[in-house]
Parts: structure tokens; sequence; C-alpha cells
């Protein structure tokens, strides 16, 4: 886990920071990993470090073997950055579905050799989730990263909308928020919300 640990440090406070801003990161980070420069892996552990090790957490069910698993996907992310394409996928869904993939590897390495070697693929390929269940996990910790790139207050509404399924009335009633500042509170987060998908489906990289 060294390789973790020793940019732990670039996963960040957690504080939210505006998505214009973000999208100036997120431009840093793919020309950093273009250019195979040295800031490269920490920019992108700062931006999406908790939401990858999160989701490989979830999926793998063990913190520690996630750990382990993100040393690989960072590897390949390095190894892989200089060919990346920011107009194909924004930088979080191309992180994530490296991680997708290396984590489905780990739950097949996971299966014990049958005695029959004929049969290996097939209890390989059983061993792992369905593919609609490991898409529908992915798409949820890329939406939890987008929103915790949101203000806390407009993005714990929206975790209430999303997550809870709570109507606005019942979110002002849990929250005891007036339902006029949750209405314009939840409005303005969907707005940046969705300047985010539209950043993350096509990034750009400006000189």
């Amino acid at each position: 886990m060294a390789l973790v640990a020793s940019i732990a440090v670039g996963m960040g406070s957690g504080e939210a920071t505006p998505p214009r801003e973000r999208r100036k990161q997120d431009r840093r980070a793919v020309r950093a990993l273009r250019e195979r420069a040295p800031e490269a892996m920490a920019l992108v552990m700062e931006a999406y470090g908790r939401t990858v090790l999160g989701y490989l957490t979830q999926l793998l069910g063990d913190r520690a073997t996630a750990e382990d698993v993100l040393q690989q996907v960072l590897l390949e992310v390095w190894q892989r950055g200089a060919s990346y394409d920011p107009e194909r996928a924004g930088l979080l869904t191309w992180v994530l579905t490296i991680a997708r993939s290396r984590g489905i590897d780990e739950l097949r390495r996971r299966v014990p050799e049958p005695i029959d070697p004929v049969g290996l693929t097939t209890h390989a390929e059983a061993s792992a989730p369905p593919q609609a269940e490991t898409d529908q996990l992915l798409e949820q910790w890329r939406m939890a990263g987008l929103l915790a790139r949101l203000p806390r207050e407009e993005a714990s509404l929206l975790r209430l909308r999303f997550y809870d399924g709570l109507s606005q009335s019942e979110i002002a009633e849990q929250t005891g928020i007036a339902l006029g500042t949750v209405k314009a509170r939840m409005v303005k987060g969907l707005c940046q919300l969705r300047e985010m998908l539209e950043a993350e489906e096509r990034v750009g990289v400006v000189s």
C-alpha cells in the first residue's frame, strides 16, 4: 500500500470546490497525466481518491483489499495516462472504469481452482457480480463523486432526494429548513450538478 500511503495526503479534506474550479483542476490533472508530470497522481487522488476507494470497498467488501486494488488502479492510470482521451470520457468515469475492471479481476481471483481445469473459466465468471449490478454500482459512485464536489448545504439536500427518495416537503420537515430555501438550494445544486455532468462527458484539454 506504499503508493496509496505516499499520496494519501492528496485525497483532500472533503471540502467542496466550485464546479468551475473543479473543471480547471480536472484539466490540470488530464494535462499532467498526458505529460507524465510528477504531480499527476496527486491531482487524481485529490479529485477522486475518496470516491474510487469507496467504490472499491463496496465492490470488494474489504477496505484493505480495496486499498491494494487502488494501487493497481493508480499504476494503470499512470501507465495509460499519456493515451487518455478526454473527448471519449470524463476523468472520473475513466478512472472508475479502470477500477471496475481491476475490482472484478480481484473478485475472480478469490475463486479456488476447481478440480476440473475445464471449469475454471465458468467458475471465475460466476464469481463476479452481474454486469448490470457492477454498472449500477459504478454509476452510483460516479454520482456520489460529483455530489461530493457540491457545496455541503446543497449536496446534503440532493442526497436526501436521490438516495432516500424524500420529497421537497419531506426534506424541509426532516431538516427543519424552510421549504422555499430547500427548493432554492436544490435548484442551485441541480444546475451545478448538470454543469459537472456535462463537463464529465466532455472535459477537454486547454493549452
